[in-house]
């Protein structure tokens, strides 16, 4: 490559011998079939060396633009590059909306349900549970469709980039709505643990901020669907022993809130309150290191008591936690496959070292609790490990083969993690 590429937080560095931006999917079609080591690059928002590899870098954000409404069916198609925050507004003015959003509306679509990212509240699953269609080019520069309700739908959307280069994807809609958004402060943790099921369902979407440090959790964030009922959230005052904020506030401490979605109660379009931050704003300089680990919901308490009894070993390396709830999906690879999930989320000061050091503790203490690792996030689980975790786990590498004999998409994680000689026949 003619230029060093990087993550967007820095912390790798690709090692790809050229990184091309089809401008059309027959471009795409052509270059995939003549290359023998390829990976899709989205929005660079992964923490470790999934999108890695020594081949080629494809980009398919000069694709051509697909943002195609079906009122009727209730779905979205889109091209792989685009990124949720440029299509959000445009279905809000349709009149639908995608049922839950990440943190971030800076990613890109493909990218983001290749790797399980996801939202929070109660019923709400993975953004890649949303999928009904996906189109990709194989390894062969055939197109190829896979469609809910066939045979390996389930092993083809939260697939790691190792099945093909996303090209289309189709989404289900909901009906458009507008949320309000509250920010509680130092929630004690006595109360969260006795009443933890009562403040993560106190609202459409619920997440928890802590450096777990003191004797509370910093921030609660309160996202509540203006059609729902009034619920829990009480203005002004206080909510079971939390605070109300005096004034926008930002998940980490120190850090201007300017970058944030509209708090105290503004009502205003899912895809403006759903996001902790705004599309015009970079949340970060991106310095930093990010992990996550999914436990099953009635193991959450369980996870938050042994998390909190080692945090003196991790908590001096955070810029803060976080804590959010996830429905259940059958996504082969999806970290809430199969139970209704508790994620606890890491981000971290870029200081590798000791951050390893704090993944090792953490995930001894939360191996009891079967923890599934974010994808796209730092872990330290050995592969035979993980593939525990995972009732599918032998199916999608079964897949995965058969997709691509030649492992044209196959770089050193994803042998890593799937590793040939321990498939087991079907």
């Amino acid at each position: 490559m003619n230029s060093i590429i990087t993550n967007w937080a820095g912390n790798i560095t690709f090692g790809a011998r050229r990184l091309l931006a089809p401008a059309s999917v027959e471009e795409l079609q052509e270059f995939v079939a003549g290359s023998t080591a390829v990976r899709a690059l989205g929005t660079r928002h992964s923490f470790n060396a999934i999108a890695d590899t020594a081949g080629d870098l494809v980009s398919t954000a000069r694709l051509p633009r697909v943002v195609d409404i079906d009122p009727q069916a209730r779905t979205v198609t889109v091209s792989a590059g685009t990124r949720f925050g440029e299509i959000t507004g445009t279905l809000h003015e349709s009149g639908f909306a995608l049922h839950n959003l990440g943190s971030l509306p800076h990613i890109s679509i493909a990218g983001a349900c290749a790797t399980g990212t996801h939202g929070s509240g109660d019923g709400n699953g993975t953004l890649a549970s949303a999928v009904r269609a996906v189109e990709y080019v194989s390894a062969t520069g055939e197109l190829v469709t896979s469609r809910r309700g066939d045979a390996h739908f389930a092993g083809s959307v939260i697939a790691l980039g190792a099945l093909g280069v996303v090209t289309k994807l189709t989404l289900d809609l909901v009906p458009a709505f507008d949320v309000q958004q509250w920010v509680y402060e130092d929630l004690p943790l006595a109360t969260l643990r006795d009443r933890f099921d009562e403040v993560m369902s106190a609202a459409y979407s619920v997440s928890l901020f802590t450096g777990w440090q003191g004797s509370s959790i910093d921030q609660v964030w309160l996202k509540r669907r203006v059609d729902e009922p009034e619920g829990p959230v009480i203005r002004p005052g206080r909510w079971l022993g939390a605070s109300l904020a005096d004034g926008p506030r930002h998940p980490v401490p120190g850090m201007p809130a300017d970058a944030c979605t509209p708090q105290a109660g503004l009502p205003g379009p899912s895809p403006l309150r759903l996001p902790h931050f705004r599309l015009e704003h970079t949340p970060s300089s991106g310095d930093e290191l990010q992990s996550e680990f999914f436990v099953a919901r009635e193991d959450a308490v369980a996870a938050f008591d042994a998390l909190h009894r080692v945090r003196e070993a991790f908590a001096p390396h955070l810029r803060i936690g976080e804590i959010r709830s996830v429905a259940s999906d059958d996504l082969w690879l999806s970290p809430a496959q199969g139970r209704d999930s508790v994620a606890f989320h890491f981000t971290w000061l870029p200081d590798p070292e000791p951050v390893t050091k704090a993944l090792h503790v953490i995930e001894e203490v939360l191996a009891p609790l079967a923890a599934r690792p974010h994808w796209g996030k730092v872990f330290v689980t050995r592969p035979e490990v993980l593939r525990g975790l995972y009732p599918h786990y032998d199916r999608f590498a079964r897949l995965m083969r058969a997709s691509d004999p030649e492992g044209v998409f196959r770089n050193d994680f994803v042998a890593h993690y799937f590793p040939l000689s321990t498939l087991v026949p079907e």
